[in-house]
């Protein structure tokens, strides 16, 4: 076709006409069927790839729909919707996670390298001191739905709740408690002021655990705080160790006490019987000497001194023999050589 033919003219009435193309024959019945086929092809691999989805022995599967929670799905393999309908997250519900404050992780090695993080771990003490803290503070996942869509940035809120704790019980103690014996309840305490705070937010989240990482005071005073941590643990000890003298004296103490009350309680005892025997001892004796007082008499008067010559050599003399010489010698030898 020349140029010519493409020039507007002029027709009968004045106006100019439009040019007319020769425009070649289309098969529209074609490019439908080509047409199909593409969105059929389109939509099978739509569906075959995200059409299901999987979750793990350690996930839960949270699924929205069209951006609206519909359902939470356990391990294993599920149908769903392909994108955009229904999406699918998988937080791992198992995993205990980590947050720190005070430091930083740079290499975990062997051996570790730690960052100190002053402007978090210098903090006021309940006496106006400054202590230098590092905390670390496990937790996990224990309700998925809240994890996701009721907090962001949950690690940063963990940071947050667990810096904001530390600094709160760690005003209500002394720096000498907080280096020595009040570790135990400040860890408590923080662990449940943490976890009252995660709960106000709806998080999801439970702390598993809390410690303090390290305790101590600033670089600048530390070797004066170890003197006076010294002395203190010197202290402690001799009140131990006088606390124990004190447990192991007093029981053995009260022991010989009750001994020698026993003893006089015994001697007592003995002297009562005896007196009380003598005492029915003459009273019998009273009674069988008003009844015969001469053979009484007598009977007693042999009896003392059965009891004053025991033991002692006794020889009889009779009447007729006068002086006491045919009575000599007395002795064993003597009576021997007499016999000879």
């Amino acid at each position: 076709m020349a140029w010519d033919d493409f020039q507007m003219k002029k027709g009968p009435g004045g106006q100019y006409e439009i040019p007319r193309f020769k425009i070649p024959g289309i098969n529209l019945s074609k490019i439908k069927f080509s047409l199909s086929l593409i969105i059929i092809l389109i939509a099978a691999i739509w569906a075959v790839f995200g059409g299901y989805y999987i979750i793990g022995p350690d996930e839960k599967g949270i699924v929205l729909r069209f951006g609206k929670y519909v359902r939470t799905t356990d391990p294993g393999f599920h149908l769903k919707f392909p994108p955009p309908v229904e999406r699918v997250y998988t937080p791992k519900v198992t995993e205990v996670k980590r947050t720190e404050v005070g430091f930083r992780i740079e290499d975990p090695g062997p051996p570790a390298r730690y960052r100190d993080v002053l402007e978090e771990s210098l903090m006021l003490t309940g006496d106006e001191n400054i202590i230098d803290l590092d905390v670390v503070a496990q937790y996990r996942i224990i309700d998925p739905v809240k994890y996701l869509f009721n907090i962001r940035k949950p690690a940063d809120t963990v940071m947050a709740a667990l810096e904001a704790a530390i600094r709160e019980i760690i005003g209500k103690y002394k720096i000498d408690e907080a280096l020595t014996e009040g570790k135990f309840m400040i860890q408590e305490e923080t662990r449940i002021l943490i976890q009252k705070i995660l709960d106000k937010y709806d998080s999801g989240l439970q702390i598993v655990a809390f410690q303090l990482q390290d305790v101590h005071p600033p670089q600048q005073v530390r070797d004066s705080f170890k003197d006076v941590a010294s002395a203190m643990e010197d202290k402690n000890r001799l009140i131990n160790e006088s606390q124990g003298y004190r447990n192991a004296i007093i029981p053995e103490t009260r022991g010989k006490a009750a001994q020698i009350i026993r003893i006089a309680e015994g001697y007592r005892e003995e002297k009562v019987n005896h007196s009380k025997g003598d005492a029915e001892r003459f009273i019998s004796i009273l009674q069988e000497y008003r009844k015969a007082k001469d053979i009484t008499r007598k009977r007693l008067y042999l009896e003392s001194v059965e009891d004053v010559l025991m033991g002692i050599d006794k020889y009889i003399i009779e009447g007729k023999t006068s002086g006491i010489l045919p009575i000599l010698p007395l002795t064993k030898k003597g009576l021997q050589e007499e016999k000879e």
